[in-house]
């Protein structure tokens, strides 16, 4: 039993709603409901009626909903006790797969910085800011996502993505030639099929659906083989060496652009938390996001930079 499952369950025991649920944690449908029934197994307990229309709490169910909030509570208790007998509250930030190479060089001196290692997907990282699990993440995300949940963005990073394809010419690639590969596991790929989807909307890329997790790594050169077109890289390949027998392609018109955002919560009042934000964007400037030849999908929080 693991204390994201008990959340997990007190979410979907307050929504009654798996769908709901879900959203508000941020995870996909299906993982949600294969956690609860790993808890039930655990527990030896069914926690919850539930047909196509309807879900609700069985007897033990709700007999256990108070116990495992006050579990959740204690849990966060223990962490505050512990900064607390280490000399002060340390400011906790997670990450996707890109960080400042000089981050901690950066906040010497401002706050105890600790860098979380359990690295998850973007809205993974989001969602642990907004239920206090992290103070910051850095991590992909929505301007909605972040009302919703009442997180705020400062712009810290950007990628300007390429295309891989067969040959050996790097030449630029219109954006409308290019192909996009949308991941079946949206566990770990939904921040990135979001914004292809939005890519492909915008500029005519074609979309190709896989099932094998090659959105990176050997199985995306592999389907960049197979395809014999350019295929938008990912952000998580971006340092990844392209194989002899491909070759990056700058995309244009437009020039896609994926935005990292430092993304804290909206009420933060901690003095550290608030240090280490802006010791981390501080003269970041716009890091070529800008200007009519960049593309941001409309919903990014940092759009508003495309019209400068």
């Amino acid at each position: 039993m693991e204390l994201r499952q008990l959340r997990y369950f007190v979410a979907v025991a307050e929504e009654l709603n798996f769908g709901r649920a879900a959203d508000r944690l941020h995870i996909a449908g299906p993982s949600l409901s294969q956690q609860i029934k790993a808890l039930e197994r655990d527990l030896g307990v069914r926690l919850f009626d539930r047909d196509r229309r309807s879900v609700a709490l069985t007897a033990p169910g709700e007999a256990l909903v108070a116990d495992a909030r006050a579990v959740l509570e204690q849990a966060d208790l223990l962490r505050r006790h512990a900064a607390g007998l280490s000399g002060g509250e340390p400011v906790r930030l997670g990450y996707v797969s890109w960080r400042p190479s000089d981050l901690v060089e950066r906040v010497a001196g401002v706050a105890d910085l600790r860098v979380d290692a359990w690295v998850l997907p973007s809205h993974a990282q989001a969602a642990r800011v907004a239920e206090h699990s992290l103070d910051l993440a850095i991590c992909w995300v929505q301007a909605d996502d972040l009302a919703a949940d009442g997180l705020e963005a400062a712009l810290i990073g950007a990628d300007a993505l390429y295309a891989v394809s067969t040959g050996m010419q790097a030449t630029p690639v219109a954006a409308k030639d290019t192909v996009v590969l949308v991941d079946a596991d949206t566990d770990s790929w939904s921040s990135w099929n979001l914004y292809v989807s939005r890519f492909a909307r915008d500029t005519g890329a074609e979309i190709v659906h896989i099932e094998d997790g090659g959105v990176t790594g050997p199985a995306f050169f592999e389907h960049v083989r197979t395809l014999r077109r350019p295929v938008l890289n990912s952000p998580k390949g971006q340092q990844d060496p392209v194989p002899p027998d491909l070759v990056r392609r700058p995309v244009v018109r437009p020039e896609p652009y994926w935005t990292w955002s430092l993304v804290a919560r909206r009420d933060e009042t901690r003095a550290a938390v608030r240090s280490v934000i802006k010791a981390l964007t501080d003269d970041v400037g716009t890091l070529g996001v800008e200007g009519e030849g960049a593309w941001l999908p409309h919903t990014d929080p940092h759009h508003a930079l495309l019209r400068r």
